[in-house]
C-alpha cells in the first residue's frame, strides 16, 4: 500500500495539518466541501494509492482545513466496487486518514430509501450495515501494524457519534430518521423483488458504497459515523424510473441540511 508516499506528500502540500475528523462526500453532497475554512485541496491524482473516482458528483480531491472549528480531512468522492477496481481501492484514502491522526470519519451516501416514512432529501442516520455485495476490502494478507485479522463489528457505527448526530439534527431542527443500510454491488439500481427482500431482511436504506469505508476504518480503529441520504424511494415503492440524474439532484437538495446538521455536530464535539 501507498500510505507512506501520500503522507508525505500531504506534509508537504500541508505540513501543518493536523486533522481530527475524516469526512467522504457521496454522489450529490460535494458542495459541503465548500463550507471547509483555509482549505488546502490535493487533487487524488497526485496521491500514491488513491484512486481515480469515475462517476458523475464525485470530485476526486482530498481537502484539508477547519470546518464549524474542527481540523478536517475530507474526501471529495469514492471509488465504487462496480467500477471494476478492487475491494480495497478506498484502503489507501481510509487508512491516510488514520495516519493523519483523524480519530472519527464521517461517511455520507446517496441511498433508496426502502422503509415508509422516508422521503427524497431526507436524511438517515445509520445504525447499522448489512453487506450484500459479496466482497469485503479486508480480503487478503492483514497488515497487523494497521488493525487485528479479525476486527470486530458488534458497534460498526459508534453509539455515542450517532447520539451527538441526533442532537446536532435536534438543534438545527433537521428530520434525522435511524436505520440500516444495505450495501449492493450494483450499478444498476435494484429490482422490486429485491427491496422486497431487503426490507424483509431488515434494511432501511440501500445503496452502493460506504459499507466497504466502514470495514477500513474500524479496521484501522477509527470510530465511525455514517448519514444516508435519501435522493428516491426504493425501487417498486415510489412513481417512475430510478435515475442517477435524480440521485445527484437530490443529493444537492439534501446537502443543506446535512451541511447544518455537521456543522452542529462538529462545533459540539467536545
Amino acid at each position: 500500500m501507498s500510505v507512506a508516499a501520500a503522507l508525505s506528500t500531504l506534509r508537504t502540500r500541508a505540513p501543518e495539518a493536523a486533522p481530527r475528523v475524516g469526512l467522504i462526500l457521496g454522489s450529490g453532497l460535494d458542495p459541503l466541501a465548500a463550507d471547509i475554512e483555509d482549505a488546502v485541496e490535493v487533487a487524488y491524482a497526485d496521491l500514491a494509492g488513491f484512486p481515480d473516482p469515475g462517476v458523475a458528483g464525485h470530485a476526486g480531491r482530498l481537502v484539508l482545513g477547519r470546518l464549524a472549528g474542527q481540523s478536517v480531512a475530507c474526501l471529495r468522492g469514492r471509488a465504487h466496487l462496480y467500477e471494476g477496481g478492487p475491494a480495497d481501492a478506498m484502503a489507501v484514502p481510509v487508512r491516510l486518514l488514520a495516519a493523519l491522526g483523524c480519530e472519527i470519519v464521517v461517511l455520507t451516501n446517496a441511498a433508496g430509501g426502502i422503509t415508509p416514512g422516508m422521503a427524497a432529501g431526507e436524511l438517515m442516520l445509520i445504525s447499522d450495515h448489512i453487506n450484500f455485495a459479496g466482497a469485503n476490502p479486508l480480503v487478503g494478507p492483514n497488515d497487523d501494524a494497521v488493525g487485528p485479522r479479525f476486527p470486530d463489528m458488534t458497534e460498526a457505527y459508534d453509539g455515542p457519534l450517532r447520539a451527538a448526530m441526533k442532537a446536532a439534527a435536534a438543534g438545527e431542527g433537521v428530520r434525522l430518521h435511524e436505520g440500516v443500510y444495505l450495501w449492493c454491488l450494483g450499478p444498476n439500481f435494484e429490482t422490486s423483488a429485491e427491496i422486497r427482500a431487503f426490507a424483509a431482511l431488515g434494511a432501511d436504506a440501500v445503496g452502493m458504497s460506504t459499507v466497504p469505508e466502514c470495514l477500513l476504518a474500524r479496521h484501522a480503529g477509527l470510530r465511525v459515523a455514517g448519514v444516508s441520504s435519501i435522493t428516491n424511494l426504493a425501487a417498486g415503492l415510489g412513481a417512475g424510473a430510478i435515475s442517477h440524474d435524480e440521485t445527484l439532484a437530490m443529493g444537492a437538495r439534501a446537502a443543506a441540511g446535512l451541511s447544518r446538521v455537521l456543522r452542529r455536530f462538529l462545533q459540539d464535539m467536545p
